[in-house]
């Protein structure tokens, strides 16, 4: 089996691996390296430096509709592509090169969570599960027939990297079982059911802030969604307060909504419906401390307000 594959940040590392132990890798398609870091010195994608570690082939196409992508693919004769958040919808030409088309991994229990963001958004909004989809790719937004689904419990205090890490392995433990019978004709895809789609659109700034007369349950599966990013975050004393970590407080004190109360050693938040544990957090241009050394650095103090945007 010949095999191209697409993918651009970490959570796509281990399924590349475990598509070399049963493909001939003949290609590896990646976006371009970006500046990072306050230097902004260029980085390459996780993906690209797994790749040339393995000793593959790699593009990093800056457009995907001009065509030199496709006549890349055809020129490589694979079998099949298997995309995992590779990050660009790509065009029929793109889609038809491969001789059984593009295939994808994508992070949620299709069709609940199309879009960018499945992981994050299924933790925002409470769910206590998620999974893998196969799913034969067309030109919609993650809307093609599903080969299978694979699913994974989400803990109660499990945070959107801990659940990629562990999504990343079940997306190897996929590609391994069902790639090879996708490609000789022996698996059926099923059409989405289009009545129960959901959308998990791209994380922007606004998403992250909080909201603290929201539910404390709501407001800790927003921090732990964001983190480590893009990350929750309020206001202290005007300065913007990166959210790291939290925990549902017990027993619950009944405090106005942003009103912190500090228990040594817990320092709480008032919520909507009580209080929450502040864990972790950072200020802007500082480093991540546990809340209370905040409390002693005079960063938070009893009955201080937190809230807002920055």
């Amino acid at each position: 089996m010949r095999a191209v594959f697409f993918g651009t940040p970490q959570i796509a590392v281990t399924a590349l691996r475990a598509l070399t132990r049963i493909a001939e890798v003949v290609g590896v398609v990646c976006q371009p390296d970006r500046p990072a870091g306050r230097g902004l010195s260029l980085k390459a994608p996780e993906v690209k430096l797994a790749a040339l570690e393995l000793g593959l082939e790699v593009t990093q196409p800056t457009r995907v509709r001009d065509g030199a992508l496709e006549a890349w693919l055809r020129e490589r004769r694979p079998d099949v592509a298997l995309v995992l958040a590779y990050g660009r919808i790509l065009p029929r030409g793109v889609l038809d090169a491969p001789a059984r088309g593009c295939v994808n991994l994508h992070a949620s229990l299709l069709p609940a969570y199309r879009g960018a963001a499945p992981i994050q958004w299924s933790i925002i909004r409470g769910e206590t599960a998620t999974g893998i989809s196969l799913m034969q790719m067309d030109e919609g937004l993650d809307s093609g027939p599903v080969y299978l689904k694979r699913s994974l419990p989400i803990g109660p205090d499990e945070t959107s990297g801990e659940l990629a890490a562990r999504l990343a392995e079940l997306a190897a433990e996929v590609t391994l079982e069902a790639l090879s019978k996708v490609v000789r004709g022996e698996l059926a895809a099923e059409p989405q059911d289009e009545t129960r789609v959901t959308l998990a659109p791209p994380l922007e700034r606004s998403h992250g802030i909080i909201d603290w007369s929201q539910s404390s349950q709501s407001i800790h599966d927003l921090v732990r969604g964001l983190s480590p990013r893009p990350s929750a975050f309020t206001t202290a004393a005007g300065q913007r307060l990166r959210v790291a970590a939290t925990r549902l407080a017990s027993p619950v004190p009944v405090l106005e909504p942003g009103t912190v109360r500090v228990e040594r050693p817990r320092v709480l938040v008032g919520t909507g419906d009580g209080a929450l544990e502040l864990v972790r957090a950072q200020l802007e241009g500082k480093r991540e401390l546990v809340a209370l050394d905040l409390v002693n650095g005079r960063a938070l103090a009893d009955a201080q307000v937190l809230g807002g945007s920055s």
